[in-house]
């Protein structure tokens, strides 16, 4: 990954109750950023958050892991497609690629991808990554980069 690194931010919470002001925060620094990425351990809370994202998007739906689907469809409130992508489960790029994924991620739609290292080579340049650390209990530190 050779893309140049704009800013960072780095956000912590202490309670599940708090994740609806962290993902406004993460709305408002990604900016134009649509492509954001999430690492961290298994159990790690991307989910949850990527959850919690959604409903500030205005998604009405439930929303759940699409670890057997691969790729979950959400629709915001501004009619806007909110794709959510688990890539825990692929072999390679060439399945993503099979998934058509470029066009979800060039389509200018919220892409939340889980397990983006299994994809890197697909990634388009301008991204946001959110490294998700658990700390005790529900304790989270969310360190925030944004890559053009």
């Amino acid at each position: 990954m050779d893309n140049l690194q704009l800013d960072t931010l780095v956000i912590t919470c202490d309670r599940k109750s708090e994740l609806p002001s962290v993902a406004q925060q993460i709305l408002t620094f990604a900016a134009d950023s649509r492509i954001m990425l999430f690492v961290g351990d298994l159990g790690a809370g991307k989910t949850t958050l990527i959850k919690e994202l959604c409903m500030q998007l205005g998604v009405k739906d439930e929303t759940a892991s699409p670890t057997f689907s691969i790729i979950n469809e959400y629709v915001g409130d501004a009619s806007n497609s909110i794709y959510h992508f688990d890539f825990y489960r692929i072999k390679n790029e060439d399945e993503a690629l099979n998934l058509g994924v470029e066009e979800y991620f060039y389509s200018g739609n919220y892409c939340f991808i889980e397990w983006p290292e299994r994809i890197e080579r697909l990634l388009p340049d301008n991204f946001l990554i959110i490294k998700i650390k658990g700390n005790e209990g529900e304790k989270r530190t969310f360190n925030l980069t944004r890559y053009e």
